[in-house]
């Protein structure tokens, strides 16, 4: 799998995810099912869209007991989406029973990467209410070394940690970096945020980006223009 720009298909209802993706005419781009979409039609959606022949990122961030979490993965596993994820902050003994539930009886499976901490989160957010008093970029870091050992494929981390997780964590170790905003976009809720040029400059191997494609006037267009900054 090469750099690649996925598309947050954050919408309430299949006709919706559905009628957006008509709209790709004769393209297929890697779509990002997460939990608003999965919540409100099950698993028939993503059977739906993999019958379609898109690539889905199933974003669920998993977050439980390890033995729950491996059960829940085993029934993912089922699926055959192509990249799934789960938080880092289950701790690394979480993170292999997710692995070991979601390796099917012939040994393959979806990629597995675990979210590090989500966009969305400063410092100070970090420290006054998630209690940790370490400087982000080193939780990420530490969290993207866990998932590593716990044999996971990368993380989910913002754009500006990505180098730092190749650096650290060797080049074949997947960053998924959402957070990604055009340069004369609105960032809405996103703290941590780059243009896709600038994550393809660090090194983002993919960038997820939802509103600035689904909620343009003309989303192709959008997402061709993604495209071109970060992959061409």
């Amino acid at each position: 799998m090469g750099k690649d720009v996925i598309i947050a298909c954050d919408f309430p209802s299949a006709e919706e995810t559905l009628a957006f993706l008509d709209r790709f005419e004769g393209k297929k781009p890697f779509v990002k099912i997460g939990m608003e979409l999965f919540y409100a039609e099950g698993p028939e959606i993503v059977r739906a869209i993999k019958a379609r022949g898109y690539r889905i990122f199933l974003d669920l961030k998993l977050h439980d007991i390890p033995n729950t979490v491996k059960k829940a993965m085993a029934v993912l596993s089922r699926l055959d989406v192509d990249l799934c994820n789960l938080h880092a902050a289950g701790t690394a003994e979480m993170m292999r029973a997710a692995l070991e539930g979601l390796t099917r009886p012939d040994g393959t499976r979806p990629l597995l990467i675990a979210v590090t901490q989500l966009t969305s989160t400063d410092q100070e957010a970090l420290e006054r209410e998630l209690l940790i008093e370490q400087p982000i970029d080193e939780v990420v870091l530490a969290y993207a070394e866990n998932a590593k050992r716990a044999g996971l494929d990368g993380v989910v981390c913002s754009p500006l940690e990505a180098e730092k997780v190749h650096a650290r964590c060797g080049a074949g170790f997947l960053t998924v970096t959402p957070g990604v905003r055009f340069a004369d976009g609105d960032r809405g809720d996103q703290k941590r945020v780059m243009t896709p040029a600038q994550a393809k400059a660090i090194g983002s191997d993919y960038i997820v980006i939802g509103r600035p494609i689904t909620a343009a006037a003309d989303p192709v267009a959008a997402y061709e223009r993604c495209c071109a900054e970060f992959i061409d």
